[in-house]
């Protein structure tokens, strides 16, 4: 068994930032379980362009909201409390944040935590 806490992971080389956002990677590739798992929280008013290639990600909103944009249909879903999304059709999407959002996040392959986002909003493929 497990036990993560979050504000104990938060202080630690777990959590990484940008003007953005703060992501704490709770769980990561090295963890064995098949999948990584994050709590990202978006700054109000920013606006965030990702596009996983080679990771299928969902995505939960626990408080506040936001609003993501699929730019290949150009379809707008408004982001709140209980809404989940999955990009898994290579999705190339924006998503704003409203409120300061709290994102908890899925990555399959798992992300070994030392990720960054290329210029595309992907990450590199898993090894």
């Amino acid at each position: 068994m497990m036990v993560r806490d979050f504000h104990e992971l938060n202080n630690s080389g777990r959590a990484i930032s940008d003007a953005q956002w703060t992501s704490v990677r709770m769980l990561l590739a090295s963890d064995g379980m098949g999948f990584s798992f994050y709590t990202t929280t978006l700054k109000a008013g920013s606006e965030n362009g990702f596009h996983y290639q080679h990771h299928f990600e969902s995505v939960y909103c626990i408080p506040r909201r936001g609003r993501i944009t699929d730019l290949g249909t150009r379809e707008r879903h408004e982001i709140r409390p209980g809404v989940m999304y999955v990009l898994d059709q290579d999705d190339k999407d924006t998503l704003v944040a409203q409120e300061d959002p709290v994102m908890t996040c899925c990555f399959n392959p798992p992300a070994k935590g030392t990720e960054v986002h290329l210029e595309d909003g992907s990450y590199l493929p898993a090894d």
